[in-house]
């Protein structure tokens, strides 16, 4: 099969793999149908997240079951299903006590970060791991469902309110499931992006969801204590973040960036009752809720391109990691299409 690797230089390499195969009783072998491109590749391409060398990268991925293990109950070839990239053992201590996000044997079981992911036509999981999707619901919404885990992850940690005046920091595509959600809930929902292609495409998206009151601001606009609940997307701006919350505020650090660093005075927090909220990976139960939740929202505006794997380097032009001069955005959500293996 066709799949893309990580280099040791931090680039992708299209390359050939074996096709996996079902070995063990729970084991299920996906045909991969599209992928979405994470803020996280991005940042691993961009030397902002650590992944291993030669792994296959992608974990937002749409697929249809191609094999299963003989102890395999809940799915058979041809079901469409979303993967659940978060994967646990559930056995180890934090397991046990239901924080499945923590646990103890993530380390070699990340998938597209240091075990083959899915951007390549083939996948192997746990049974456990793949969730059906509803009938009638499109690729492009559900390639959005693991995305919107992380933003329900997020949102419950913060504690969002219906009184909440709700900032969130950067549109891309996390950007924008965040400021959506929100907007389900709050009472004020602004979203501030730089970019401009970014900040438009934002725009042009939710003034197609009805109803939706989202406001797009540049950054330059916004003032100090703009908002009660303040989401940095980007994963940097841990300072910037504390000067626009209200007091008695909170600021949520949602985006990865390994490298990003950020001073805070425990006096400004002690006398603004500010409380910074870091929720971490996703706990895998929360994937249902997101599911239920996708089926009335309209995600699939959010996908601007359709590319397939052998083309990934329009991929990465999109989301500005084209090499040379005119390194900007010209995408929200990219996904890649595998596409059917030879």
């Amino acid at each position: 099969m066709k799949a893309l690797a990580l280099q040791a230089d931090r680039s992708l390499r299209l390359v050939d793999r074996p096709r996996p195969r079902c070995t063990a009783p729970d084991d299920v072998v996906v045909r991969v149908v599209q992928t979405g491109v994470c803020g996280t590749d991005r940042g691993v391409l961009l030397g902002k997240f650590p992944a291993k060398p030669g792994v296959i990268m992608g974990h937002e991925a749409v697929s249809e079951v191609a094999d299963v293990g003989d102890g395999v109950t809940t799915l058979k070839p041809g079901d469409r299903v979303v993967v659940n990239p978060t994967l646990y053992c559930g056995l180890c201590s934090w397991c046990r006590r239901g924080a499945l996000n923590f646990c103890l044997n993530k380390a070699g079981n990340e998938l597209g970060i240091d075990r083959d992911g899915a951007f390549a036509q083939y996948l192997l999981l746990e049974e456990r791991f793949l969730h059906a999707i509803p009938d009638g619901m499109s690729d492009d919404r559900a390639v959005l469902i693991e995305p919107l885990t992380c933003v329900l992850n997020n949102l419950q940690a913060a504690r969002l309110r219906q009184a909440d005046d709700v900032l969130v920091l950067g549109a891309g595509p996390i950007g924008v499931l965040t400021a959506l959600v929100a907007d389900q809930f709050a009472s004020r929902v602004c979203l501030a992006e730089p970019d401009p292609y970014r900040r438009g495409a934002a725009a042009a998206y939710f003034a197609s969801v009805a109803g939706c009151a989202v406001r797009l601001d540049e950054p330059g606009e916004l003032t100090p204590r703009f908002a009660s609940l303040v989401v940095d997307t980007v994963g940097s701006l841990l300072e910037h973040a504390c000067e626009l919350a209200q007091n008695m505020g909170r600021v949520v650090v949602m985006g990865f960036d390994a490298g990003a660093r950020g001073e805070v005075r425990p006096l400004e927090l002690l006398q603004r009752g500010l409380t910074i909220v870091g929720a971490g990976d996703y706990n895998s139960l929360i994937f249902p809720q997101a599911i239920e939740l996708a089926r009335r929202l309209p995600l699939e505006g959010i996908v601007t391109h359709h590319v397939p794997l052998a083309q990934f380097a329009d991929a990465l032009a999109a989301l500005g990691l084209a090499t040379g001069p005119g390194r900007r955005y010209a995408g929200l959500k990219v996904v890649l299409q595998a596409g059917e293996a030879a």
